[in-house]
């Protein structure tokens, strides 16, 4: 049965919910891509801190249209080649990437995607 206080209850469930904030992890810092040197790349990224070092996520909506040996970075306003992370493993999705050991989060504010071949960017969130 409907009563007047079963659609209190509902209102109060519904608009908790929609005042909550929206997080894809919820524990890092997010950023979103902006393609480079003539590239197309999408999507976010996010920074997660662990312990003493983290990984970068790819998340679901990342897309690249490709290019020869694009790699994962980080930059603090500019690419840091000493905080490569290997080859990126899709131009589509998610996918994580660990820390070179001794490599603070803290410390940048720039999800790369480099092309080491040519050193150039090929696209860049800014966290």
């Amino acid at each position: 049965m409907i009563t007047r206080r079963s659609i209190l209850r509902g209102a109060i469930a519904v608009s908790t919910v929609a005042a909550m904030p929206a997080f894809a992890g919820g524990h890092g810092r997010i950023g979103k891509f902006k393609g480079a040197s003539n590239h197309v790349t999408t999507g976010r990224a996010e920074l997660v801190k662990s312990g003493k070092g983290g990984t970068v996520e790819l998340l679901g909506d990342f897309t690249f249209d490709g290019a020869p040996d694009p790699k994962v970075a980080l930059g603090k306003d500019g690419f840091d080649p000493k905080t490569l992370m290997g080859a990126l493993k899709s131009n589509k999705g998610a996918s994580t990437y660990k820390l070179p050991k001794g490599i603070n989060p803290d410390d940048y504010n720039e999800v790369w995607i480099w092309c080491e071949k040519f050193n150039v960017p090929l696209g860049v969130a800014k966290l």
